[in-house]
């Protein structure tokens, strides 16, 4: 770590905890690592295994190629990994069309989220899912079951309109990433007008966007500005950023890595304050810890660094490797 120049402005950095890596992050990336180190590179991906490019580009060194459709990969003798987000039904079976052989990177914790869904569906319940049109674990979700079976909801707007077939006959799934603020207005919104709707047995948000949020929760208040590390397409990290602000951060940003922080801007934030200035620093469920260690480091160069992490609540969650790759 570079020495702060003589006499260099106070900066108090509150790093939030748990953050970064979740288990079911862990777990894909480490399915990647243990494909290429038993069959060999390459190993196709379809889609960014975790949406974070400093992750994907590692792995692409050691022999990953990431494809966004199976059409893409022009060796079908080589093992293909889908995505931790999940894939439509429709993506296996072109896969066992091929011939491919593939190993299913979602995680779990989707995949429960997708055990629900065809539940209720076979149930003969329609389904609302709340959640971000585009998104991968949405695009997923809707492609367990046939067109039509389930509604996408993204808003307490969407929730006071959407239309329901039967409302004797209707259930909920959410996205696993979403605010929980947020999503908790659009049950009670979807509740109030259809009561008889049923939701999952447990909260389909996943441990670790809760934590997460809840670790920016307590620091963010006392913290004139908050970075989150992580990618702009990683739906759990753009939601840290909108619960920072919501708990009461003057402004919060999000950077892939330390070369996006402003720190001219902040230089002169911390300036003008005339004492210590503080922000909060924490990462998305993609972003690898060295992301986090790299704007502490840059900060030293330019600050007298003082770092407090606070903790809310520890993480002891794993995820096992199919049994394909642990022989």
């Amino acid at each position: 770590m570079t020495d702060p120049a003589p006499q260099a402005p106070l900066l108090s950095i509150r790093l939030a905890a748990p953050r970064g890596f979740c288990a079911g992050v862990d777990r894909a990336i480490l399915m990647v690592e243990r494909a290429i180190e038993k069959y060999g590179a390459p190993v196709y991906v379809r889609h960014e295994i975790v949406h974070n490019r400093h992750v994907v580009e590692g792995l692409e060194t050691k022999g990953a190629v990431f494809v966004e459709e199976l059409s893409e990969i022009e060796d079908s003798t080589r093992p293909v990994i889908f995505s931790a987000h999940g894939v439509p039904k429709a993506v296996p079976a072109d896969a066992e069309s091929r011939g491919m052989f593939y190993l299913d990177a979602t995680c779990p914790l989707v995949s429960k989220v997708h055990v629900e869904a065809n539940r209720h569906h076979d149930e003969g319940r329609h389904i609302l899912m709340i959640g971000h049109e585009g998104h991968p674990e949405v695009e997923g979700t809707l492609g367990q079951l046939p067109d039509g079976a389930i509604t996408l909801v993204e808003t307490v707007e969407d929730a006071n309109t959407v239309d329901a077939p039967d409302p004797a006959k209707l259930a909920y799934v959410t996205q696993t990433t979403l605010s929980l603020d947020d999503t908790v207005e659009i049950v009670n919104a979807l509740t109030r007008r259809f009561p008889a709707i049923r939701g999952p047995h447990k909260n389909d948000i996943c441990y670790a966007t809760t934590n997460r949020q809840a670790a920016v929760k307590a620091i963010a208040e006392g913290c004139d500005m908050m970075f989150v590390v992580g990618a702009p397409n990683s739906s759990n990290s753009v939601r840290l950023v909108e619960v920072a602000e919501k708990a009461g951060c003057p402004q919060a940003q999000l950077v892939q890595k330390s070369g996006e922080v402003d720190w001219p801007a902040l230089e002169a934030a911390v300036a003008n304050k005339g004492g210590s200035f503080c922000i909060g620093l924490t990462a998305g469920a993609s972003a690898p810890e060295s992301l986090v260690q790299g704007v502490i480091d840059e900060a030293a160069k330019r600050f007298t660094v003082q770092v407090e992490e606070v903790t809310v609540s520890s993480e002891d969650v794993i995820f096992k490797l199919p049994r394909a790759l642990i022989a």
